[in-house]
């Protein structure tokens, strides 16, 4: 099977989510998506999908914003693939976020006015208008080594006035306990999912960041026998997270594995309750610091106490995959760009853009992963490792050469020069 069949393979995997009218578009615009040059508006992508105009565009515009189909049943097939793929034993690693997809118009159904945390800072807060986007990604350890991948696999869509992104963020593991019911999963989020430790989230374990003045205690003392009154939750005030940092024994120097490198790390660690959050549930609390003090200490904290304390630091430090995947998503998928603003178009635009940047990695590590290819520019001496440009390019140039070649038959082409344009539209942008 060539790669660019192997691609449409792929795709025709994912048929039960669509009607037989709505399965031809949703091919076409996803092959499109990925092979459209320049802005991904709905129009552009049209005129690759269609380049011989058989469906109107309006077909696009419709599969968008009023199509039979359902992002939830999209997510589900996506994500029983990719584990089925990468983790079909022990736990499921999962990371999450949220943000912010920018748009212009006042009529964009379920845009609104968000701090933009890119573009803000401590002193200053930067407004901007848009789609608000919670985002569960799947930690994929790639097998050329280095920092992992982040891989969607389920989004919502934050609303003014809804739910928050706490709640959606209950919203989403629940939804994903459901499609996995026996498995466990690790999910790990900044410190504003720190909350989350006391949610019961179902079969899952947290990782996050603990904020400085946290109120930590010693867990409960054993309960004295004959003696009035209920047991105590909670023992003795410990110091601050800050407090703690001051002490001077107890400090193991370790290697932490952080996005791919090793580092060197000096670490203190104990058992804590931090009682206003995960009440009388124990918590595992690290404390990292750098051997040069170059830098700030940092605080972290894992609900699975079986976890070595260095490896809460390694899983932390690979949150990073999810803002790589926001990147990604936005430049090089232009996940910002479709131009819809009524009914579902917005939301599912946005996701399929997350679903998409799965899907091509998937199709590149199962079919390239073994033998990543990497383009040999003079300015790229020292890369060995393959980026999401790198997936997106292998990917586009299958779908071309099947596109310039296929047709021709036995017809002699120029191969010279049909070669240079299909390295040129590879990384065409």
């Amino acid at each position: 099977m060539t790669d660019a069949a192997a691609w449409e393979a792929l795709l025709l995997g994912f048929s039960p989510a669509f009607t037989s009218a709505s399965l031809p578009v949703f091919q076409q615009l996803a092959t499109a998506w990925v092979l459209c040059v320049g802005r991904r508006v709905v129009t552009r992508i049209y005129q690759v999908a269609e380049p011989m105009g058989h469906r109107a565009h309006d077909a696009y515009h419709r599969f968008l914003r009023e199509g039979a189909w359902f992002t939830s049943e999209l997510w589900k097939l996506l994500a029983l693939k990719l584990v089925a793929a990468f983790y079909a034993h022990g736990t499921i690693p999962l990371d999450i976020d949220d943000t912010l997809f920018h748009k212009a118009g006042r009529k964009i159904r379920g845009a609104a006015w968000w701090r933009d945390a890119v573009r803000s800072s401590g002193q200053k807060v930067v407004h901007a208008f848009g789609l608000n986007l919670l985002v569960l990604t799947l930690r994929v350890e790639p097998p050329w080594g280095g920092e992992p991948i982040g891989l969607p696999i389920n989004m919502r869509l934050h609303r003014k006035g809804g739910p928050g992104l706490l709640e959606l963020t209950k919203e989403l593991m629940r939804e994903v306990a459901a499609w996995f019911p026996d498995r466990h999963f690790h999910l790990c989020g900044d410190g504003f999912f720190a909350s989350l430790a006391g949610a019961s989230l179902p079969r899952c374990h947290l990782t996050s960041r603990m904020r400085r003045d946290a109120a930590l205690y010693r867990p409960a003392p054993k309960p004295r026998k004959r003696r009035r009154g209920r047991p105590r939750k909670k023992g003795a005030r410990l110091p601050t997270p800050e407090g703690m940092a001051k002490s001077t024994k107890g400090w193991r120097l370790v290697d932490v594995q952080e996005r791919g490198k090793t580092r060197p790390r000096l670490i203190l660690s104990r058992i804590v309750l931090w009682y206003a959050v995960c009440g009388d549930q124990p918590i595992l609390f690290v404390i990292s610091r750098d051997p040069k003090g170059k830098e700030h200490d940092d605080f972290f904290f894992t609900t699975d106490l079986s976890l070595p304390p260095e490896d809460v630091i390694s899983i932390y430090a690979g949150r990073w995959c999810i803002e790589d995947t926001f990147k990604n998503v936005k430049q090089l998928l232009g996940g910002e760009d479709p131009q819809t603003w009524r009914h579902k178009g917005p939301e599912r635009a946005a996701a399929l853009s997350f679903w998409l940047y799965s899907l091509v990695w998937y199709w590149y590590l199962t079919t390239q992963g073994a033998r990543p290819s990497l383009p040999r520019l003079p300015w790229y001496t020292k890369k060995c490792t393959p980026s999401f440009a790198d997936a997106m390019a292998s990917l586009r140039r299958a779908l071309w050469r099947q596109r310039i070649f296929a047709p021709s038959g036995n017809t002699a082409q120029p191969r010279s020069i049909v070669g240079a344009l299909v390295e040129l539209l590879a990384y065409a942008a």
